[in-house]
């Protein structure tokens, strides 16, 4: 790794981290209301839909009420998005004309956009018009979004209130989310990537003349019934139009990932130029960043907050060396083939496979590392053409439980099971009760936490191992052996995390995948939110103990440290057996071949 790829991504972190620290105090002032935003602006807008949807916003929820009102509000969701892609052909716009999707396909991808995971199998500009690619899939992109932030703000007011049993109001929290600051963030975003070249409108699709004619032959049959030769010329080209841009900035922003075309973020359609690419990278953690800054002054303890940020930093910037580095040592069966892939003094070497000329290594590293710590699972390079320990590094980072930024909302309140963790674990260690931001940690929140760590690993690995093991899951593999198991592992591992963004290289648009990654993706998500909203319940209804001279301090250097290793301690043990089939095996066979 050089200096330059070392700037690149030290410029990208002290940027996110300069612009998270004012967004989070203001979306701190959003969630109690005192943001001038709030108070004078947007309170007539926001009356207005309280009104409609018969919603008191007093009213506050307890916890049970709060999981109830978030799992009937996403099943909704999901059915009104199913209705939609199977209606397709008898809905406007929709200027290609395209048909409603299978029932598989519509119920993996209505699960998909409602859990945050936008796992796709499927071109979008192939089967989708613009109708649900707005109503349907961006409309679910604000939502999902809003949920998951919904969920760590309530679990912020557990750790704040005392002696209550309620923790908010999950309408109030959704609509405020999603009215100060995913829509206002959205426009903005939007704008820039317009203005770099990201396309928006309705036109049908544009047929235009191509600098080559290619002449080809074809068989067909005659009226005969005889087999004949036709020689056809290709002298023009169909390019895709649509709403993209709307769509781009909050498939970023709300940590989704869904592309508007089946290159998703790699199409200069969505991402231009390398300040879009900049920018989307910045798009998809600002809102993850800012929550930290929001956890903190919610709390009363500013340190709090940015102790979690610091270890979600040093875990992003360790990640990003180890990604480049990978990726610019390149493949070393190049040389048997007299391929040299060494740096040269005019452009950096290594692993170009897969990648856009116009963001290289460094950029399409930095973006891999982002995509995957957060869970959005855009992508800007094929992840299947990484090395081996190229491709470790995101498969991993989903492993953890994408809890280094994370998605919005479940990157936090992710990191959070796991600082409870860590406290009960120091506490096991000096014989003393833990504690976390003044609240006692008991046996109901180590059982809500095991419940929220233990079952994603459970259904990552269940389910890697029944498409292992039948012939609907292996039929898919293209390159078997131990790249293609690292295929399904990391289909597994994505759809389970809400991640979304896929290795390639297997074909998954079958009712045997898209079935059981519907599963991984709908129970990843919400046997998550329900536990965790156990735990904002629990510790709303406890007292606030003062700060003694046996409280292990949260807020320093050393509760970094064990939290990074309760992570990958707890997080990234569970997956080493699979992953030493995977990338570590594939890497070693390439060593080994070198």
């Amino acid at each position: 790794m050089n200096a330059n790829t070392l700037m690149q991504t030290a410029i990208f972190i002290v940027v996110l981290i300069a612009l998270a620290i004012p967004l989070g105090r203001y979306m701190a002032g959003v969630f109690d209301g005192t943001s001038v935003v709030v108070r004078k602006i947007g309170r007539p807008v926001e009356a207005m839909l309280y009104r409609i949807a018969g919603v008191d916003p007093g009213a506050e929820m307890s916890w049970k009420h709060y999981a109830l009102a978030v799992l009937l509000f996403n099943v909704l969701g999901a059915l009104v998005l199913y209705a939609l892609l199977r209606l397709q052909g008898m809905l406007p716009l929709n200027p290609q004309s395209m048909s409603g999707m299978t029932p598989d396909a519509a119920f993996n991808t209505a699960v998909s956009f409602v859990t945050n995971t936008n796992w796709q199998d499927y071109g979008g500009e192939s089967t989708l018009g613009y109708l649900e690619q707005m109503v349907g899939l961006t409309v679910q992109n604000f939502l999902s979004a809003a949920t998951g932030i919904a969920v760590v703000v309530a679990l912020i007011r557990g750790f704040k209130r005392h002696s209550a049993q309620t923790i908010g109001n999950f309408w109030v929290d959704l609509t405020r989310t999603t009215l100060y600051i995913l829509a206002p963030l959205a426009v903005v975003f939007a704008l820039v990537f317009v203005s770099q070249g990201a396309i928006q409108n309705f036109k049908a699709y544009q047929d235009v003349p191509t600098l080559q004619v290619t002449r080809y032959q074809t068989q067909s049959t005659n009226a005969q019934g005889k087999s004949v030769t036709q020689t056809l010329t290709a002298d023009k080209q169909a390019l895709p139009m649509g709403p993209v841009a709307s769509q781009e900035a909050i498939k970023m922003l709300g940590t989704n990932g869904g592309g508007f075309f089946n290159a998703n973020s790699a199409h200069p359609y969505e991402n231009p130029t390398p300040f879009s690419n900049f920018m989307q990278m910045l798009a998809m953690l600002i809102i993850p960043a800012a929550l930290c800054v929001v956890f903190g002054r919610t709390v009363g303890d500013g340190r709090q907050g940015y102790a979690v940020l610091a270890a979600m930093t040093i875990a992003f910037a360790a990640a990003c060396v180890g990604e480049i580095s990978a990726e610019q040592a390149g493949n070393p069966l190049y040389a048997s083939l007299n391929v040299d892939t060494h740096a040269s003094p005019t452009q950096a070497g290594g692993n170009m496979e897969g990648k856009e000329t116009r963001f290289g290594i460094a950029q399409s590293g930095i973006f891999t590392v982002a995509t995957t710590a957060a869970s959005c699972g855009a992508v800007a390079n094929t992840h299947d053409s990484l090395t081996p320990l190229g491709g470790l590094v995101p498969m991993l980072l989903i492993q953890l439980g994408e809890v280094i930024f994370g998605g919005v909302g479940s990157g936090l309140y992710g990191m959070l099971v796991f600082a409870l963790l860590a406290v009960f674990v120091a506490g096991l260690m000096i014989g003393r009760t833990p504690e976390y931001v003044g609240k006692k940690i008991e046996s109901f929140e180590m059982k809500m936490v095991s419940i929220a760590i233990l079952l994603t690993p459970l259904i990552v690995l269940v389910g890697t191992s029944i498409a292992v093991l039948t012939a609907s899951g292996t039929v898919g593999i293209a390159n078997p052996g131990a790249h293609g198991f690292s295929e399904i592992l990391y289909a597994f591992s994505s759809a389970a995390n809400n991640n979304g963004s896929a290795f390639g290289g297997l074909s998954v648009n079958t009712p045997f995948y898209n079935s059981m990654l519907a599963i991984a993706m709908w129970f990843g998500r919400f046997g998550s939110i329900v536990p965790v909203l156990a735990i904002a319940g629990s510790l709303a209804a406890k007292k606030r103990l003062a700060v003694t001279a046996g409280t292990l301090p949260t807020h320093g250097p050393l509760f970094v440290v064990l939290l990074l290793g309760t992570l990958l301690l707890v997080g990234a043990l569970t997956y080493v057996p699979a992953l030493a089939l995977g990338p570590i095996v594939e890497h070693i066979t390439m060593i080994a071949g070198h």
